[in-house]
């Protein structure tokens, strides 16, 4: 959706505009503290739907966090206005002990944790935030000063996945004035939390800058604008490095990779460092980076041919073999419990493969095939096994009560299992 900011909070033809991606939904989540910004949301969610023949159903979702005693009745208070416009709503609090650094990180982690398992107990599959122009400002410069690559510096996305959560901002090209001006007028108060106004946090300090930055032409509506072309960039480059994966990886069953060296080398750094970055993604497990330099300094010297013997990274031994970079599970650190695969079940095991118990057995256990010789692999195979004895290693091994092999890695000797490595 074009950044603009120039919607017109009562016209039904712009709520309509705002809210189009979810109107087949069944039922929708609004994260709601009490603020300007989240009572507008439920506000308008609630005009949006009253313009609908067929009305999602709407819940309004509040949560105490916890660090502020006057957080309670701010939850109390949005029960009683979502009770009043005729939405179903529930409270929550984050109890037990609270970090004494990384307290904002922290509480947006339980956030999303307790308002999706409500979430999942009520039957809900998507949330709406009310993160608004300002959120997206503040974010872009923030990820610019930490050195956010092409994929960071896009900012917010409308949509977007958090620790299971499906999200959707509706209000993301909206000016935050005119969210507070429909809740003044509409007679409500809104809750002030004094974190937003304190300087110790990053966010914040962008936040006090802004005015500075729009007398130089920066404002909020030209940062949304650049993040959106980013966007657009970081589509293109995602789409190449899409089509060099195809051309240049190779995963076997045992869930390593190989990268045509020569090829990955010639890529733009843009590229190539896209394209690593999926292929670490998938073998190590899904880790994240702590910052995208991690990936980049890796591609640097894959690239320049400076890789030491041996290196790890996001869960992965890294090594130069030959004409190919080979990139394996990195053993012992997060080896996945033994699993019982409960019959009629799928189980994704390590993050990386997905296994498949399609009987009525129940004695089906997945586990860490850790050392196996290879000339048994071979046996069980019926090939040369040539993967990194790290892949051997961490690959998952399915045995039935009596110790026989159903599976290993992404073969399967038994019409009962099927497995399959996760690459996306």
């Amino acid at each position: 959706m074009p950044t603009r900011l120039s919607f017109d909070l009562e016209n039904p033809a712009d709520l309509e505009r705002l809210f189009a991606p979810v109107r087949s939904a069944p039922a929708l989540a609004l994260a709601v503290s009490g603020g300007a910004d989240s009572l507008a949301l439920m506000l308008l969610v609630k005009r949006w739907a009253d313009t609908l023949a067929a009305k999602p159903r709407l819940h309004v979702y509040s949560l105490d966090h916890g660090l502020r005693p006057e957080a309670a009745g701010e939850v109390a208070l949005v029960l009683q206005l979502a009770q009043q416009l005729g939405l179903e709503a529930t409270g929550l609090r984050w109890s037990g002990s609270k970090p004494h650094t990384g307290v904002q990180e922290a509480a947006r982690s339980a956030r999303y944790r307790l308002i999706g398992q409500a979430m999942a107990a009520d039957g809900i599959g998507v949330l709406l935030t009310a993160h608004h122009v300002q959120d997206q400002a503040e974010t872009v410069l923030m990820r610019m000063a930490h050195g956010s690559g092409i994929e960071g510096l896009k900012g917010m996305m409308p949509w977007s996945e958090i620790d299971g959560v499906k999200i959707f901002r509706p209000l993301l090209p909206v000016d935050p004035a005119a969210l507070r001006s429909l809740v003044i007028d509409a007679g409500l108060t809104p809750a002030e939390d004094p974190s937003n106004s304190d300087l110790h946090y990053e966010r914040v300090r962008w936040r006090q800058a802004m005015p500075m930055l729009t007398e130089l032409g920066l404002d909020a509506a030209a940062l949304a604008s650049f993040a959106e072309r980013i966007g657009e960039a970081d589509a293109a480059i995602a789409q190449m490095a899409d089509h060099c994966f195809v051309e240049l990886v190779r995963l076997d069953g045992f869930g390593s990779a190989r990268i045509e060296l020569e090829s990955f080398a010639a890529l733009s750094p843009a590229i190539s460092t896209r394209l690593l970055s999926r292929v670490l993604n998938i073998v190590g497990g899904r880790q994240k980076p702590r910052a995208l330099g991690q990936v980049e300094r890796l591609r640097q010297q894959i690239a320049e041919g400076s890789l030491p013997k041996s290196t790890t990274v996001l869960g992965c031994v890294v090594r130069l073999k030959g004409n190919a970079v080979a990139i394996a599970r990195e053993p012992g650190r997060t080896a996945p419990p033994d699993a019982i695969l409960r019959p009629n079940s799928e189980l994704i095991w390590d993050e990386r493969f997905l296994i498949i118990n399609g009987s009525d057995h129940a004695d089906l256990t997945a586990s860490v095939a850790d050392y196996l010789p290879r000339h048994r692999l071979e046996d069980f195979l019926g090939f040369k096994v040539t993967a990194p004895a790290e892949a051997i290693r961490t690959a998952p091994i399915v045995r039935d009560s009596a110790g026989g092999v159903l599976s290993l890695g992404g073969w399967s000797f038994d019409e009962r299992i099927k497995v399959q490595l996760l690459i996306d």
